[in-house]
């Protein structure tokens, strides 16, 4: 997972999203079904033998968000299995183009799979996002219409703001992906979790690892937050439209390769 990007391309990288070079430099550290044709004899025929299972090779290469989750998962999930190697790096996703470029170009360096829960206002503004996220092999969700406190709306307003991203979702890639993270809240209250079950998500993603970065603390400080936290299973809570997340993001992908730790999608962490 190590980043294979020399230091003179992450420089010239991040100078394009204006972090300048002390930005550059704390980077670097950092059945078919078969006719039968029926007997002659009037004996009974023999059942068809049952259709063979999925060979893994045809199982591996559908998209872990297309693949079911385990039975039995609850609607509310804030990590995955603890006895494997995987954990999912999360973004809420809004903010400028060339942050949201700069972070998924270090984590395609690292070859690290992400999540991007969307906020449907920002899908209006950067409509090609969409699809350039899906296509590097990531995973998009909802993150509600406007980003507003989901947890303190009514029913009908909260019905709205996810229904409002989902359509956008749905209208850009053909779904409207797996996962919903409520707006300005950790978990989906009952209210939240009735209307999103009303527009067909199943399961809400919360998170047991908050980087605090959208508080702007600094590149070490991000980088600090999620490790000292991290473990397999563990779900991580990061944010497109900050610059210090640009900066930490290598860092953080180095130390998870150095523990034996894996970036993939939510999908692939419970899937």
């Amino acid at each position: 997972m190590v980043s294979t990007v020399n230091p003179i391309d992450r420089r010239g990288l991040l100078r394009a999203v204006g972090l300048g070079a002390v930005g550059a430099a704390a980077a670097a550290c950092a059945g078919r079904s078969r006719a039968v044709t029926a007997a002659p004899s009037p004996a009974p025929t023999a059942s068809p033998p049952p259709s063979p299972a999925p060979s893994p090779s045809a199982t591996a290469s559908t998209p872990a968000a297309l693949r079911p989750l385990p039975a039995g998962l609850p609607f509310q999930v804030s990590s995955g299995p603890r006895d494997g190697t995987k954990v999912a790096l999360t973004f809420h996703g809004q903010g400028s183009a060339d942050i949201a470029e700069a972070l998924l170009s270090e984590a395609a360096s690292a070859g690290a799979r992400i999540t991007v829960l969307a906020v449907g206002t920002w899908l209006d503004d950067q409509p090609d996002m969409a699809k350039r996220i899906l296509d590097a092999g990531h995973e998009l969700g909802n993150h509600t219409l406007s980003h507003g406190n989901l947890a303190a709306m009514d029913a009908d307003a909260a019905y709205a703001e996810i229904a409002g991203c989902a359509e956008r979702l749905e209208r850009l890639t053909g779904s409207k992906g797996r996962w919903l993270r409520p707006s300005q809240t950790e978990y989906c209250t009952p209210t939240v979790m009735e209307q999103a079950r009303r527009i067909g998500y199943e399961h809400c993603l919360g998170y047991d690892v908050d980087s605090l970065d959208y508080t702007d603390p600094g590149p070490a400080a991000v980088r600090r937050n999620v490790m000292d936290r991290i473990r397999p299973g563990s779900v991580v809570s990061l944010h497109f439209g900050h610059r210090g997340t640009v900066l930490a993001l290598p860092a953080i992908l180095q130390d998870l390769d150095a523990r034996g730790l894996r970036a993939v999608t939510a999908s692939e962490l419970f899937g």
